[in-house]
């Protein structure tokens, strides 16, 4: 071998270890950017994004020389599913499994397992029981799974436990829904109504490692904080709650303020007596595509969970000439979210304040009368009770 070609390998081997330095450099400052305590934006991806990358796991040729956080972004999570079957027939447990397995995909995750254990109530400690906790265990060692999905919400207290004793990330449906809600949010005020959700849920979860969240501020050690710095003080992670809560505050005034545009059109509909029709049901029940074969909308249409969070409204009109209007409102799920129902008040007020409810139900569900009482359960929540209702079923086909 020549000089030249020594040379030459050596400036190839330099600009590869150039490039994996580069690398390091990217993926510190990816996830510096990440782990900020004030930020609740949803780092997920689209969901087109994320079918893309499924592809890439097939590929026989893993990359094995980047980092940790770049490999992050080049997979989907691995999950296990945990249930607790409190009632009803282990087809209603089979069912809600299968509806907490579509939520994981949605998400953006791979399904490897599901375990559901036969319990009258979950365990106050480990939503579990011990003996199946360390069953579990063994199932997340054997699969190399990093996420446990629990079909329920869990307690501060039992998710602290569970990820102390599995050691890998414990995500409950609440925190999976709000997730699909953040990808999904594309919207000023559904970006601004999916945010104030996520903190209302991580405020009473908020706790901090070792002595990092106990240190006080006050007394010599403000040092040079001068006037007002000094006294007892306030711990780490109450400052972070205070933050937390001016947070919300600025939110709700947000969604507040947005919330005039809306009411005042909806004042003038009914200033010129148009009659207002609420298009609602489960998720993915068909009533984007409702819409669209009515009144030509052209709202996005997908086969995937909550893939329409903001209401579009269209005008149009019966056979005989009336017009009215046609609102395309965000799915219901069993067991939704109280923070999401809070937070998406004045989207919800599209059925609320509606003349009709036109209710999608998915008639290729093995349990559409459990869609139905689910979605009737947050209708009447959202004060809807006694506005006339029209059942239509949809995937007949």
């Amino acid at each position: 071998m020549t000089w030249s070609h020594i040379l030459a390998s050596k400036r190839e081997f330099d600009e590869v270890e150039e490039l994996i330095a580069q690398s390091r450099d990217v993926a510190a400052e990816y996830d510096s950017e990440i782990f900020i305590p004030d930020s609740f934006q949803s780092t997920q991806q689209d969901l087109s994004d994320r079918q893309a990358l499924r592809r890439v796991i097939g590929l026989s040729t893993e990359l094995t020389d980047i980092s940790e956080a770049e490999y992050r972004q080049l997979r989907l999570e691995k999950v296990i599913l945990v249930g607790v079957w409190t009632e009803g027939s282990v087809k209603d447990a089979e069912n809600s499994m299968e509806e907490l397995a579509a939520l994981a995909e949605t998400a953006g995750s791979t399904v490897l397992d599901a375990l559901i254990q036969r319990r009258d109530k979950p365990d106050p400690a480990t939503y579990i029981g011990s003996g199946k906790v360390i069953e579990l265990k063994q199932v997340v060692m054997s699969t190399g799974a990093d996420t446990v999905v629990c079909d329920g919400e869990l307690s501060p207290s039992q998710l602290r436990q569970l990820e102390d004793k599995l050691k890998v990330k414990v995500v409950d449906r609440t925190a999976l829904i709000l997730d699909i809600f953040a990808q999904h949010a594309k919207s000023k005020e559904g970006k601004a109504q999916v945010e104030l959700a996520q903190i209302a849920y991580l405020l009473p979860r908020l706790r901090g490692w070792g002595d990092s969240l106990s240190r006080q501020v006050g007394g010599r050690a403000a040092g040079g904080a001068g006037i007002g710095g000094r006294g007892p003080g306030e711990t780490k992670i109450e400052t972070d709650r205070r933050r937390i809560r001016d947070k919300m505050a600025k939110l709700r005034r947000e969604i507040a303020e947005m919330k005039v545009s809306r009411d005042t059109k909806r004042q003038e509909r009914r200033r010129f007596n148009i009659p207002s029709v609420a298009i609602a049901g489960y998720t993915n029940a068909g009533k984007s595509s409702l819409l669209n074969k009515l009144t030509d909308a052209g709202v996005l249409v997908e086969n995937a969970l909550f893939a329409t969070l903001d209401p579009t409204v269209r005008k149009t009109q019966t056979s005989d000439g009336r017009i009215y209007t046609l609102s395309d409102t965000v799915g219901f799920v069993r067991h939704l979210p109280h923070q999401l129902i809070d937070a998406f008040k004045s989207t919800l007020e599209e059925v609320s304040e509606s003349d009709l409810i036109v209710h999608v139900v998915d008639g290729s569900h093995p349990d559409p009368f459990e869609q139905i009482r689910a979605v009737r359960l947050v209708i009447d929540e959202i004060g809807g009770k006694d506005i006339p209702e029209i059942i239509a079923i949809n995937k007949v086909d």
